[in-house]
């Protein structure tokens, strides 16, 4: 019986705040259920709904391991010369690595974070730790055509949004953490300066360097 593993990301593009990894893995049982709560990629449920999906997923996938990629380490990885696609795809293989238990046949589909979905399956591949028991699928739109990777994406989702939750508790209220969002904007002007050793901001993001330019900071390629 081939199992499936579903993988989807949220929060790539933000200024505040990790970006959050997602894996569940199913088969036709576990399918079957998710079908019968209807399920879909998470942009297109609302708030409310994804919480309640989220608890109902985790009870009922065969497992699902959830990872973060905090501001400072997207932005170390940046400075090392690593690009964000490649690190999406770091994060990736932990999952499947955690996941994968080397026995059974895996179905892996991955919604592809790349403009070159083939040049970063390959990317991928180099830090997955067992090949011999999974055929990949990497593909953009996955977390709409594939019901596994729109259930990752609803935990990827609402894993974010309780951090985004986390931090405003302690920071203040400074909207979706994304760039163009005025609320972002505005707390950066009025907080930057003051919060930039906190750990909540990109730094390697234009929006920052923008305001606080620091040359030594490497430049944000293919994102």
């Amino acid at each position: 019986m081939t199992i499936t593993l579903g993988i989807d990301d949220a929060g790539r593009g933000p200024l505040i705040g990790p970006m959050i990894l997602a894996g569940v893995l199913i088969d036709k049982n576990t399918e079957t259920v998710l079908k019968k709560y209807k399920v879909r990629d998470s942009k297109i449920v609302l708030h409310p709904q994804r919480i309640k999906l989220a608890k109902m997923i985790k009870e009922s996938v065969l497992a699902y391991h959830i990872v973060k990629a905090n501001p400072e380490e997207i932005d170390t990885a940046i400075r090392k010369g690593l690009n964000l696609n490649t690190l999406e795809a770091i994060k990736t293989s932990e999952i499947i690595n955690e996941l994968n238990n080397k026995k059974e046949k895996i179905k892996i589909v991955v919604d592809c974070p790349s403009n070159n979905p083939s040049a970063w399956k390959k990317t991928l591949y180099g830090f997955i730790d067992n090949i011999d028991n999974i055929a990949l699928i990497c593909e953009h739109k996955a977390d709409k055509n594939h019901i596994s990777v729109s259930a990752a994406s609803i935990l990827a989702k609402v894993t974010r949004e309780e951090e985004i939750e986390k931090l405003k508790q302690k920071f203040g209220d400074f909207g979706s953490g994304y760039p163009a969002d005025p609320k972002v904007k505005e707390f950066l002007k009025l907080k930057g300066k003051s919060l930039a050793h906190t750990g909540i901001f990109r730094k390697s993001w234009s929006t920052w360097k923008s305001l606080f330019p620091d040359k030594e900071q490497a430049t944000l390629r293919d994102f």
